[in-house]
């Protein structure tokens, strides 16, 4: 267990982010999820839109990595195409 003063504080500030980073990708994972289940076309671009500012706002965050994002996108994207 930490002794010091600081090192007692990084202890508390790293859980506190790691439970926020938890909860940001719990949901990004939900709305994919979302985006793929979708019956209509229109309802999966309307879902895709949300996914692709949420993924994009991560990125900002530094919770996941620009070219995850990326990928993220055009995976769905690709899927969102696809349907009829």
């Amino acid at each position: 267990m930490a002794h010091h003063k600081s090192a007692i504080k990084r202890i508390r500030v790293a859980e506190r982010n790691r439970q926020r980073n938890r909860y940001y990708r719990s949901t990004m994972r939900t709305m994919i999820k979302k985006v793929r289940n979708a019956e209509t076309k229109e309802e999966a671009l309307e879902l895709y839109q949300k996914t692709v500012s949420l993924l994009d706002k991560l990125v900002v965050k530094g919770i996941i990595h620009r070219n995850q994002a990326a990928n993220k996108k055009s995976r769905l994207y690709k899927y969102v195409s696809s349907l009829t």
